[in-house]
């Protein structure tokens, strides 16, 4: 069996479920986790304006009422000329996992969480991606940047979102549970590790 969380690290709701995520994760030391990129808004060209600003701290807030996780909206109000494409951060996963296939993914996709919504950085920056998922793998950031870049990189990040399509996610966070049996959805959206874990075990009993 093996654990499929699709998502992306600039999705709020996203953010909130790495605590819930890394609390079940504990739970299952020996589950397989596969992390899918889904490209929430990869590609996206329009400057986010002061609507979308408020937006997405209205959103922020329920997440931070849900997770108890922290946010720094000053940096987001700050952000000028801002332009909120998720390609980049979804592509610095894939990079490391390129880089570091045996690596902890959840860890690495939650630095890049908090690279964004805590520390307030501009994570559309390739060097910045870089930097942040050199510092967790204890690499090189040039080496790290030059993975980024790489088209191969970008094929499979494209890829991912492709496979987050054909598994019929709509919406981020989703964590489904492949088996013998095929692929059954755990939770389609945000939800607590109590009830992550309900699921799971009846998913796991009946599989």
């Amino acid at each position: 069996m093996k654990l499929l969380y699709v998502g992306d690290p600039m999705c709020s709701w996203c953010y909130g479920f790495g605590k819930e995520m890394t609390a079940l994760m504990a739970m299952h030391p020996g589950l397989e986790l596969e992390i899918i990129v889904g490209g929430v808004r990869a590609g996206a060209t329009d400057v986010l304006d002061q609507a979308g600003k408020d937006f997405r701290l209205g959103h922020w807030a329920r997440v931070e009422a849900q997770s108890g996780l922290p946010f720094n909206r000053a940096a987001l109000q700050a952000r000028e000329n801002f332009v909120y494409d998720t390609e980049p951060i979804c592509r610095a996963v894939v990079a490391a996992r390129k880089l570091a296939p045996q690596a902890d993914s959840l860890a690495v996709f939650r630095a890049l969480q908090h690279a964004f919504y805590v520390d307030g950085l501009d994570t559309t920056d390739g060097r910045v991606l870089a930097t942040v998922v050199a510092n967790q793998l204890r690499l090189d950031v040039d080496t790290v940047l030059r993975v980024w870049r790489d088209a191969d990189t970008i094929a499979q990040t494209r890829a991912d979102f492709a496979r987050a399509r054909a598994l019929g996610v709509r919406s981020f966070p989703a964590l489904l549970l492949e088996t013998d049996k095929g692929i059954v959805e755990i939770s389609g959206g945000y939800a607590h590790v109590a009830q992550l874990q309900r699921q799971l075990q009846q998913v796991m009993a009946s599989s």
